[in-house]
């Protein structure tokens, strides 16, 4: 009998990777979740799953829409999860989730939204998806290139990267 792998479960919360510009006078939006288009384009042929949860800004994300993150990915019937969300707010929603035990949890996003030409999402997403699949339990956070304790890194905002805090 063959083995049956789980699928890779993606949350997506909103953020930048998923913003898009409607037209000259309105200021960008969350749009669409890009995460099913940015994975059917790489040819990943590991089974996921996309679920959306939200479509906001980090910055509008509440304490109650965390407590529904954790529930959720809590609940799922799989221990690999990856979770697109707004880089302002990302490390708090993965100190939340740091007491889900069990499961490997890596958050990712951009700095720019997925939709545009020089946007570092894909290479974000690619990034979350390999360290899912290899890291043990635990959360992390994939950004800037590095794959980062979800409580060792914060937002550099100054130079437009994530770092570590553990050094």
């Amino acid at each position: 009998m063959q083995k049956v792998t789980p699928p890779i479960v993606v949350i997506t919360t909103g953020g930048t990777i998923d913003k898009a510009y409607f037209d000259a006078l309105s200021a960008y939006k969350i749009g669409e979740p890009m995460v099913k288009k940015m994975l059917d384009v790489a040819n990943v042929t590991r089974p996921f799953r996309v679920v959306e949860m939200f479509r906001k800004d980090s910055l509008d994300l509440t304490d109650q829409d965390r407590r529904a993150l954790y529930e959720t990915v809590a609940a799922l019937d799989t221990d690999r999860v990856v979770i697109t969300h707004g880089t302002d707010t990302m490390t708090d929603s993965a100190q939340v989730l740091k007491a889900i035990a069990g499961k490997t949890i890596v958050f990712t996003g951009a700095l720019s939204p997925a939709r545009f030409a020089e946007s570092d999402a894909m290479f974000n997403l690619g990034m979350a998806f390999a360290a899912v699949q290899t890291l043990p339990p635990g959360v992390y956070v994939a950004m800037s290139g590095q794959v980062f304790r979800g409580d060792e890194v914060r937002k550099d905002r100054e130079h437009a990267r994530f770092v570590s805090t553990a050094e």
